[in-house]
């Protein structure tokens, strides 16, 4: 009898406990798909408006039908995305962006996946300090230094007119975070590679080329991914240091000046203006998704002496 009522009351606990566990599992869901709706709003809009004409856009203006697609008129999305590619030429804009992204992200794994490395694994007077500084770093606004870097860019290094293309990628090229980053991940590798590796022969440069960087895929994609992103997504520093495009001449300005100088042209349309938007925020929802496992497993793994 007393078994009966033991397992009745068991049971009982259990159902309540899966009912709790079901209630909190259909908040959590219905809280993330209206996060999710808000945040999707304005890609939406974004996305409905690049495919309308102006007079369409100002009647669905106010109302639910801002933010769906003008499927009736598939013509006007094609003139939209053709005009900012054929009469803005904003594909040359996207085609300095990628370059500058390309150099910079090449720079910034070896630079900061090398600081890293020294930070991580080798023995030197002063590591205590440098990892304070980094940290402290870390916290200090990027804007603090952009004026003295302004001063070394044009001042100290002279770099004018195509040079100060260089103006942009070093600066890129560098990271604290990414320091950071590196040194976490890399302090996570078990010691026994290096040594098997160092009794093979091997120096620190090989150690690092051969055998940890071929074991640091995930970091390295979520330096890449965030350094793709910084690069893409830069606009001020860029505008600063690189000389205006004279009639017939490449412009050196990356995608995001482009947007501003589409945005003031006159006669320019709001679907147009949408359709750069899209185009300039492609690239970045390609390469994060591609990307997204990496990161992932960067993150989780570098947090682990966090």
């Amino acid at each position: 009898m007393e078994k009966a009522i033991h397992k009745n009351s068991s049971l009982l606990k259990n159902k309540n406990i899966s009912s709790r566990k079901a209630i909190e599992l259909t908040v959590y869901i219905v809280v993330g798909v209206i996060l999710s709706l808000l945040f999707l709003f304005p890609i939406f809009y974004m996305i409905a408006t690049s495919t309308k004409s102006e007079s369409a856009y100002a009647s669905s203006a106010g109302t639910l039908a801002m933010f769906l697609p003008d499927l009736t008129n598939f013509g006007e999305a094609v003139k939209n995305y053709g005009n900012v590619f054929s009469n803005y030429g904003i594909w040359r804009y996207a085609v300095n962006s990628f370059t500058y992204a390309v150099i910079a992200i090449v720079l910034n794994v070896l630079v900061n996946g090398l600081a890293g490395y020294v930070m991580a694994k080798l023995n030197f007077p002063g590591k205590r300090f440098l990892s304070f500084m980094i940290i402290f770093l870390i916290v200090v606004p990027v804007e603090t230094s952009i004026i003295p870097l302004y001063s070394i860019v044009k001042i100290m290094l002279g770099l004018k007119n195509t040079a100060s293309v260089i103006g942009v990628v070093l600066p890129a090229s560098i990271s604290i975070f990414n320091i950071f980053l590196f040194t976490q991940f890399f302090e996570s590798i078990p010691q026994g590679y290096e040594e098997a590796a160092r009794i093979d022969g091997a120096n620190t440069l090989v150690v690092f080329f051969k055998i940890i960087l071929p074991l640091s895929k995930p970091i390295v994609a979520t330096v890449a991914v965030f350094c793709f992103i910084g690069v893409w997504n830069d606009y001020l520093w860029p505008t600063m240091i690189l000389p205006r495009a004279q009639e017939g001449q490449w412009p050196l300005y990356p995608i995001q000046s482009a947007l501003t100088t589409i945005q003031s042209i006159q006669g320019i349309t709001t679907g147009e203006i949408m359709s750069a938007l899209i185009v300039t925020s492609i690239p970045i929802f390609i390469i994060y998704v591609l990307a997204q496992k990496y990161i992932v497993q960067g993150f989780g793994t570098a947090g682990l002496k966090m």
